[in-house]
């Protein structure tokens, strides 16, 4: 058996008649195939694709949608062990690495990509390596497969082979929101709840291109009637969103400034549709839609970070409720500027006292559960332990004792020198990148005012915290440094070593997991506020430092190094994770 070939033709109709007559494998055999243009648009753009019928399907292009004017080489990969299954994978591959690229404007639809199993899989995938790297020989990949899929715009990208739970989710979404705008005067709220790494963010981002794509297609587009969504692209249902106003709410700001990025690179989503809370408050127009990305981080009436922030918080309300009021929160202030909402929560991610109450959230997750428009994900995508890790770390966190579950090839390990630590994360990072140091906010923020100064000194380290507020991850010098819950919260990292402070520790009283409150030093984390403005204990600060390492602790989808400063705890830990 040979392997695959790339044949190269021009995207005429003259060439893919001739090319036709050559081999019968090009009328009648699966391939996948990739159609660029560069000289002729504005934008570099690509379509990808798959067929049994190429002659019949290039022409059905040439004479079809607008999209593929300007197109000018097609790229036809054949190999004679393909059957449709493989081809729809390779598809799936290359739709996903290409828009994670960034090199084109990726000109595919959303109908669905295919993730499913099929005999000699893991055989297959290998040669798609090679596929890639004859792609990006002959200058259609800028980066290696590595690169790509430690980005951004990879891991946040619409083009996305969900897994059951998330497919089941976003079709149930859609079937009721669709339901909904068959009713003009009907308000809904929907609301997707899931532990970290279950997708929420992707969900969010799937389902806007998604709708955007319904909304636009015409009836000469190519919707494959196989695809996953492909019910959905009828014209009933593009008359219905033909004038819908969509927008995500993401409040944290290093999240959104890389959730702009990507849409920025999808055809039919813009970086405007990405918005602030203040911005929906203050926004002329009501919107149809408006998704709220990390819901559980909106904010009360309460102090905000800054006196600009506050006074907007009560010109707000005054411009929307007609006075202020500590019972306006930004999520009222999403509901009164949209008919539709689609609320993505999990409380447990809650860091600060000016977030939205447990009270609010859980009124919002009964009253969608209720109306049959309550989505739950359960499947965890970050951290290949899967969701038995998620939940081990929670309860332990918890103050409870339990068994450490089968964690598979993942790569959990308790350091008691953090020098040894810091070093086990260049050393991963220089393997597969995207490794970072974390830490809970239990030491000042001097190097802020001071950039030559350290923050954090340990056992003859000295660290500084991070120095970028935007997509720290990504910038220059992060491995030097140390990121809070507010730069990492939300994104994906390979491995993530967890400094636990002095914030956390274990009572020689009592033996239990206490908060420190003088080593925990977020002002705003512990700030008289919000629904704890009557009162602020112990208990309250260690729910908040719980989430916070909670969150940190489930960053890392290959591995998670630990180091804990309290020696009481240290030793607690160690019992659970050997």
């Amino acid at each position: 058996m040979t392997g695959f070939t790339i044949q190269r033709l021009p995207f005429e109709r003259s060439a893919v008649d001739a090319w036709a007559q050559d081999d019968a494998r090009h009328t009648n055999w699966p391939v996948v195939y990739v159609i660029d243009g560069a000289e002729r648009r504005k934008v570099p753009a690509l379509y990808v694709g798959e067929t049994v019928r190429t002659a019949t399907r290039m022409r059905q292009h040439l004479a079809g949608s607008k999209r593929h004017e300007g197109l000018e080489s097609i790229r036809v990969v054949v190999d004679e062990r393909f059957n449709k299954s493989v081809c729809l994978d390779l598809e799936s591959h290359l739709i996903r690495w290409f828009h994670g690229d960034g090199q084109y404007e990726l000109l595919n639809g959303n109908d669905g990509l295919t993730d499913a199993r099929y005999f000699d899989r893991d055989m297959y995938r290998e040669s798609f390596r090679d596929v890639f790297e004859a792609l990006r020989a002959e200058g259609l990949f800028s980066r290696s497969i590595p690169q790509i899929e430690n980005s951004d715009l990879f891991k946040l990208s619409p083009f996305k082979a969900l897994n059951d739970d998330q497919a089941v989710a976003v079709t149930d979404i859609v079937e009721g929101l669709l339901e909904d705008l068959q009713h003009p005067d009907r308000q809904s709220t929907l609301v997707v709840q899931g532990s970290p790494g279950t997708g929420k963010t992707i969900i969010a981002i799937f389902l806007l291109k998604l709708l955007a794509d319904i909304r636009d297609y015409q009836d000469h587009d190519d919707i494959q009637p196989d695809s996953m969504f492909a019910e959905f692209f009828v014209s009933e249902n593009r008359d219905l969103l033909a004038d819908i106003r969509m927008a995500l709410v993401v409040p944290q700001q290093s999240l959104r400034e890389s959730v702009k990025k990507v849409f920025k690179k999808t055809p039919r989503l813009d970086p405007t549709m990405v918005l602030t809370p203040f911005q929906v408050g203050e926004s002329e127009r009501a919107f149809d839609l408006i998704l709220v990305d990390e819901t559980h981080r909106l904010g009360q009436r309460a102090n905000q970070a800054s006196g600009v922030q506050n006074k907007k918080f009560r010109d707000i309300n005054v411009a929307l409720f007609g006075k202020d009021d500590t019972r306006y929160t930004q999520l009222d202030w999403i509901k009164a500027r949209s008919r539709h909402q689609l609320l993505l929560v999990d409380s447990e991610q809650s860091v600060r006292p000016h977030d939205l109450s447990p009270t609010v959230l859980s009124a919002e997750v009964r009253s969608a559960r209720d109306l049959h428009r309550h989505y739950r994900l359960t499947t965890q995508m970050r951290v290949q332990a899967g969701a038995d890790y998620v939940e081990f770390v929670r309860a332990v966190l918890r103050n409870e004792f339990p068994p450490r579950p089968d964690l598979g090839s993942y790569d959990l390990r308790l350091f008691d020198d953090l020098g040894d630590m810091v070093t086990a994360i260049r050393a991963r990072d220089e393997e597969v990148g995207l490794s970072r140091l974390v830490a809970g906010y239990a030491w000042d923020w001097v190097s802020r005012r001071d950039p030559q100064a350290f923050d954090i000194h340990l056992d003859g380290i000295s660290l500084r915290w991070n120095s970028a507020d935007k997509d720290w991850i990504n910038s220059p010098g992060s491995l030097d440094e140390v990121g809070s819950i507010h730069t990492v919260q939300g994104y994906d990292l390979n491995y993530a070593g967890v400094i636990i402070g002095p914030d956390l520790s274990v009572s020689s009283d009592t033996g239990a997991i206490v908060a420190n409150w003088d080593a925990y030093r977020d002002k705003k984390g512990k700030e008289r506020t919000g629904h704890l403005a009557a009162s602020f204990d112990d208990e309250d600060l260690l729910i908040f430092i719980r989430n916070i390492y909670g969150v940190l602790l489930t960053r890392g989808m290959l591995g998670t190094y630990v180091y804990v400063c309290d020696p009481e705890l240290r030793e607690r830990l160690r019992s659970l994770l050997a």
